[in-house]
């Protein structure tokens, strides 16, 4: 049977939602006897196996040594090498990161040991130190989908970094929930039978052979639907983590570190990491960024930087390609207001003692390992347009608009943020030379926040009147710099901005629910990107090692105007679904494009097939320069 589409997924996904709220008890006992349907599968197989051969060998060894016995045994000996996989199919592979022990932060595992007892949950076995930016906890079988498991905690460096103690707390007490006393069991089962099934699946899709195909195929009817039954119960897990986490911190901490790690999360996406491989430009050998991350990610982040992350967030709504809520529905969940909240002043890196230094160096010198091939590729780029820039320099008087813009635009991708005034000029002659060229515009906006105020309201007010796609950030940036004077700024000026604001967060919030609408691959052209920004995205893409192709394309939003919007699809092979989520909404993030940007991975929607037919040509393929 073929594999379930996005829309029936998300029919069945809606059933189970409706099932846990009408009868949460017969939904529980739904779940558990659609799980037991699979577990009948894998045994029936094997059982029937090992009857075929408990028949044939007999008969083979008593001389009937036919052709038809023999493929008959083979037939059997494949289903039952099928069956015990699926039944061990282990999940531990080697674990990434440093594996800590209390010896090595005596306060840390005092403090997992005090939420292990309030939260009523079972031992930990094993406690990770890594370098993301995220905390997780997962139970681990053992002997496969039968048998007992292991539980192991990931902890994120810099979530260390960014978080005060009380917040960490929060974020451990919400992991350590999904393991809690006899509530949490079926559900810590459940989590741990998605994630069995899931790679189960995928594996079998990369066999051959008969009795491969045959569990393939069974695996194909059964997994999508086992996800999507058991939906419900795991995102009611990540409502309940969060109301356990809230028990030990209060739901003031618990919201506060919820934010936090949304604005801070946004600012490594965004922020820190093009300051960071913005210094491949002087060096050509790679830097670590974890020494200077401990100190910025402890710093309070710029005010308009952090509203706009909080906006994008509570933007974000909860779907369907991962269990956990949005940002929105957890707050509301824990009644608490979606604001800013005070900003951790100490960082809990306190907590991980003298391992702490060491970690920090252990994760540069990595970072630096992984990372040598991509820099000096962004080294090398980087000289390139610096003989770009010198090429517009020395026919400086004969440039026309857009080679001014693009002399300029060529600078910043090397220029430190606070040192971008002298560029003004280029963008000021573009300007002369084109009026209103929305790039000139916005690039004039950015590198003279130091001009007059009704010179600045100028530029924004012209860019909101001639691009649609930058409108939104007009207004956001007239409305933070009035409001940095608030003293002095006419109230129906404000009021005027603050309305389109809201006019703009419309029009975004109405084209993104227009891209997040499938199918995906109906009305899509080449992408319009020139080559600056492409070689932009390009650079983005490159750092990232899991990527093996990447095509981007324009996706028609019609009906909103001049709007574009485009589409990201990745080769991800080798990582499982919940990775390809993460690299793909990191992605969002980490590429600039001129409209908003949804990253999507070839799976089972869209297929690689489909990506290959209606895509055009991939922008990147890793190996090739």
């Amino acid at each position: 049977m073929a594999a379930m589409e996005q829309a029936e997924f998300i029919h069945y996904v809606r059933l189970s939602e409706y099932a846990s709220a009408e009868a949460p008890q017969r939904y529980r006992r739904k779940v558990a006897a659609f799980a037991a349907l699979g577990y009948a599968w894998v045994a029936g197989c094997l059982l029937a196996a090992v009857a075929v051969l408990a028949w044939v060998i007999p008969v083979m060894l008593g001389g009937q040594r036919r052709w038809g016995l023999a493929f008959l045994a083979l037939g059997a000996l494949g289903l039952a090498w099928t069956s015990l996989r699926a039944l061990w199919v282990r999940l531990d592979g080697q674990p990434e990161g440093i594996r800590l022990r209390r010896e090595d932060a005596p306060a840390l595992f005092k403090l997992l040991s005090t939420i292990r007892k309030k939260v009523n949950a079972p031992r930990l076995d094993e406690v990770y130190l890594d370098d993301a930016f995220n905390a997780s906890i997962t139970q681990l079988p053992r002997r496969g989908l039968f048998g007992g498991h292991i539980n192991r905690l990931h902890i994120g460096l810099p979530l260390v970094m960014a978080l005060d103690a009380p917040r960490l707390t929060a974020v451990l007490a919400h992991e350590y929930g999904h393991l809690r006393g006899n509530h949490g069991r079926f559900a810590a089962w459940v989590y741990r039978s998605r994630q069995s099934w899931a790679q189960l699946n995928a594996r079998l899709d990369q066999d051959e052979g008969l009795a491969s195909w045959l569990t393939a195929r069974f695996m194909n009817w059964y997994v999508p639907r086992f996800l999507a039954q058991t939906f419900a119960l795991a995102r009611q897990d990540e409502y309940e983590a969060d109301r356990i986490a809230a028990s030990l911190v209060g739901p003031a901490e618990t919201a506060a570190a919820l934010v936090e790690i949304e604005v801070k999360g946004d600012w490594l996406a965004r922020a820190f990491w093009r300051s960071h491989w913005r210094g491949a430009a002087a060096q050509a050998l790679p830097q670590g960024p974890f020494r200077a991350m401990r100190h910025l990610l402890v710093s309070p982040p710029d005010a308009a930087q952090a509203a706009e992350a909080l906006r994008q967030g509570l933007k974000r709504l909860s779907n369907f390609d991962d269990t956990h809520p949005g940002l929105k529905d957890r707050l509301e969940a824990l009644s608490a207001s979606p604001s800013l909240p005070t900003w951790s002043t100490r960082s809990a890196l306190g907590l991980l003692g003298k391992q702490a230094e060491r970690a920090i160096q252990h994760f540069d010198q990595q970072w630096c390992r992984d990372h040598a091939t991509a820099w000096k590729a962004h080294h090398a780029r980087l000289q390139r347009l610096r003989a770009r820039a010198d090429a517009w320099q020395a026919r400086a008087e004969q440039l026309n608009a857009q080679e001014l813009v693009m002399w300029a635009d060529c600078e910043r991708r090397w220029t430190d943020a606070t040192a971008l005034g002298h560029l003004a000029s280029r963008y000021a002659r573009a300007l002369a030379l084109r009026p209103g060229y929305a790039r000139a515009l916005m690039g004039l906006a950015q590198t003279r926040p130091d001009a007059p105020m009704a010179e600045q309201l100028g530029w924004l007010e012209a860019l909101w009147q001639c691009d649609d796609n930058r409108q939104s950030w007009a207004a956001r940036q007239a409305v933070q710099r009035l409001e940095a004077h608030i003293h002095t700024t006419p109230p129906e000026q404000l009021t005027r901005w603050r309305q389109r604001v809201k006019d703009a967060q419309a029009s975004d919030q109405s084209v993104w629910d227009a891209l997040l609408t499938p199918p995906w691959l109906q009305r899509v052209s080449r992408h319009d990107l020139d080559e600056l920004d492409l070689d932009d995205a390009l650079a983005v893409i490159a750092r990232e090692p899991a990527v093996t192709r990447a095509w981007l394309v324009c996706r028609d939003v019609s009906g909103h105007g001049r709007r574009v919007a485009y589409l990201l699809l990745l080769e991800l092979p080798g990582l499982s679904d919940a990775q390809r989520h993460g690299l793909c909404r990191q992605l969002e993030q980490a590429v600039d494009l001129p409209g908003p940007t949804l990253a999507l991975w070839a799976g089972e929607d869209p297929t690689l097939r489909d990506i290959e037919r209606h895509a055009f040509a991939p922008i990147y393929v890793k190996g090739q320069a």
